[in-house]
């Protein structure tokens, strides 16, 4: 998680170009490994590859705009995103809202289920992520493998999710800083309707990757739960 946070981060400091628009398209001649992302409004999106399956008909909401630009085999590594970016689809491609969620934390294209990553809108975890009154349980998984390991108990979750979303977003650079030389503790949040997205925290530092900072409240309760499951498990 934290290799594909600094590939995006990448992308988003400026990744280059085959640029839109009238300007002469130009050779690149190094091999850019994107992220699968979506830009728009000012919003990045991330595809949730492991926490969610194809989108079905029934969660398409409104078709909120489409493709006009795809990086991949086209722009270089200085290219700067723009609305409309896309890593992986094809210019054209269509964009909905996905019914149950905000479409500022979650949209589809190409049948593909996209989350939030970073919104410059967003103060807090509850603008970024529409996942309040949607949570079904945070689990602790195996920072090796990444394989469930047990679940917080339901009123550790639920506390869990309460302080999450009243944390303030700093963003991924400075958390950084702060947790480069760290080991961090793998979290997955579950949500109501089945999916899923990860998290990391790093207990020294009180972070997490996701670009903000825990309260002593919120470290506790990771610390309690990790304890409890893997004394439990040994």
């Amino acid at each position: 998680m934290l290799l594909t946070t600094l590939a995006l981060m990448l992308t988003l400091a400026g990744c280059g170009a085959v640029k839109q628009g009238n300007e002469a398209e130009r050779e690149c001649k190094e091999i850019v490994d994107w992220v699968d992302f979506i830009q728009l409004n000012d919003i990045t999106y991330h595809h949730n590859y492991d926490g969610t399956t194809a989108a079905t008909t029934e969660q398409l909401g409104n078709r909120i705009g489409e493709i006009t630009y795809m990086l991949n085999d086209h722009a270089c590594s200085n290219h700067k995103n723009a609305n409309g970016d896309a890593a992986f689809l094809p210019i054209g491609t269509p964009i909905y809202a996905m019914k149950g969620y905000k479409e500022e934390y979650r949209i589809i294209a190409d049948n593909k289920i996209y989350e939030a990553d970073r919104n410059p809108h967003a103060a807090t975890v509850s603008e970024l992520w529409d996942i309040a009154g949607k949570v079904d349980k945070v689990s602790l998984n195996s920072g090796q493998d990444g394989s469930h390991l047990g679940d917080f108990s339901k009123e550790m979750s639920s506390a869990f999710m309460e302080e999450l979303l009243l944390l303030e977003l700093v963003g991924f650079n400075k958390v950084y800083k702060q947790t480069k030389h760290e080991s961090g503790i793998f979290l997955r949040v579950h949500l109501n309707d089945g999916t899923s997205f990860r998290m990391v925290f790093y207990p020294k530092a009180n972070a997490f990757t996701a670009g903000m900072f825990g309260t002593e409240k919120l470290k506790e309760i990771i610390m309690t739960e990790q304890d409890r499951i893997k004394a439990g498990n040994s």
